[in-house]
């Protein structure tokens, strides 16, 4: 028969010890209380970045190239998860921008995503520097500038919630090239309209657009995981059938957490191919281009321009805190005439450092350091790299 034993007296004083000690320190818990710089981070971060402020900042140039960007917006709720949002910019290089966004976020129960935008914008001195990618200089820079007006539609749909993305998109625009300011000639001073299509031109585009994607992301604006593949095909129509073209786009992002997602590799590949028919002429200011932006950062915006582009980048980033990440990144490109000549030969290069402000599902400002063999260029973006 199983004899019982005894329990030890200091064992059991122990175990009292302790519960009471850990009563003790229960009562006295509190929830914890931020200092004065934790609660300010708070507030700004608030303000960047949740969108929970009316009244928020808005850091979209009017094209880009346009250099350190200032402006702000007043979002309104028009219903419910519907909200009409004004905003405008403007930089010290003159660039403006300003529009009117109606935004439906929860269309056919949460699958769908419905945007409608009218605006007007103006470009003082984009970059032109010819065409192809290893028979310009940056020396050869002439300028020019636009005005556009443009009311745009965007729907998104998710047919099964999540990964299959079906988009469409119509825009009536008008661009109307004019002369450029800066230092740079203006475009006019060097070419003529039989050396440069579209020099002087001022096309209405109506323009239809149309993507299947398989996108894994959280969100575009900002992702540690998932990943993206689409094909978007875009018509630019023209009424006087002269300056139409159109354009189909490739695209691959994935998004690789390493440790917890405390280290993110992303890696990214676009091609863009144009097409045009009969005597079509693209003007070349709609034409494809790498530089600056989003795709060759070491280099001058629309440093390289031509029928067909391909665009790689990579980016290792570490996630400093919760709205703060660092990321050191490598791009490869270039632009060619022929789609046969879309491969990996004489590709133009840049490395560098760069700093992320975001949300969980956005990326408000983006700071970028990039060198390459042209010279160090500093890139200012309110939206994720890729």
């Amino acid at each position: 028969m199983p004899v019982a034993l005894a329990q030890d007296p200091s064992e059991e004083s122990r175990a009292g010890q302790i519960a009471k000690a850990q009563a003790e320190k229960a009562a006295k818990m509190q929830p914890y209380k931020l200092n004065r710089a934790e609660e300010f981070v708070d507030q700004v971060e608030d303000l960047l970045l949740t969108g929970n402020f009316k009244w928020h900042p808005f850091f979209q140039s009017a094209y880009r190239g346009g250099g350190f960007t200032l402006g702000a917006g007043y979002r309104h709720p028009v219903g419910d998860y519907q909200s009409l949002d004004m905003r405008g910019s403007w930089t010290f290089l003159g660039y403006k921008r300003l529009e009117a966004e109606y935004l439906v976020p929860r269309l056919f129960n949460r699958r769908g995503f419905l945007s409608v935008i009218g605006g007007w914008r103006e470009a003082t001195q984009v970059g032109f520097f010819g065409f192809g990618t290893g028979n310009t200089s940056k020396d050869d820079e002439v300028n020019y500038s636009f005005r556009q007006p443009y009311l745009t539609t965007t729907l998104q749909v998710r047919p099964f919630q999540r990964l299959l993305m079906l988009g469409g998109g119509f825009e009536l625009t008008r661009w109307e090239q004019r002369p450029g300011k800066g230092d740079a000639p203006s475009v006019e001073e060097v070419y003529t309209p039989a050396t440069l299509p579209g020099l002087g031109a001022s096309p209405t585009y109506l323009h239809y657009s149309g993507t299947v994607a398989l996108d894994s992301r959280q969100s575009p604006g900002y992702a540690k995981s998932g990943g993206y593949y689409g094909v978007t095909g875009h018509s630019y129509t023209d009424p006087d059938n002269i300056h139409g073209f159109q354009q189909v786009d490739y695209e691959a992002i994935q998004h690789v957490p390493i440790l917890r997602d405390t280290w993110v590799l992303s890696l990214r590949g676009r091609v863009e191919t144009t097409f045009t028919r009969g005597n079509q002429i693209i003007p070349f200011f709609m034409l494809p281009s790498l530089g600056g932006g989003s795709d060759l950062r070491g280099f001058t915006s629309w440093r390289f321009r031509d029928r067909n582009s391909l665009v790689m980048s990579a980016e290792w980033r570490v996630l400093a805190n919760r709205f703060l990440d660092m990321a050191v990144f490598y791009d490869a490109g270039k632009v060619t005439s022929r789609r046969s000549e879309i491969n990996f030969a004489r590709l133009k290069s840049d490395a560098g450092l760069g700093f992320r402000f975001h949300g969980p599902f956005s990326t408000p400002l983006r700071i970028d350091f990039a060198k390459s063999n042209e010279g160090f260029q500093i890139v200012f973006s309110a939206n994720a790299a890729f």
